[in-house]
């Protein structure tokens, strides 16, 4: 079972892939890996923003 990756954690490797890209370290093979990792991070990220959105916007309707 696959640990539940944090927010701050994701935009970290995030940033990671970005800066490997950005500096032609990774061969086509491993760029192609990268980039399928890149976009499940962002699918991660998303989620849990529109997951605390929603939160605070019930929050707030409360009162």
């Amino acid at each position: 079972m696959k640990k539940e990756i944090k927010y701050e954690e994701a935009v970290k490797e995030l940033e990671d892939i970005v800066r490997q890209m950005e500096s032609d370290s990774l061969d086509i093979d491993i760029m192609s890996e990268r980039l399928k990792r890149a976009q499940e991070l962002i699918t991660i990220c998303k989620s849990k923003l529109t997951k605390t959105d929603e939160k605070i916007r019930k929050i707030l309707d409360k009162k």
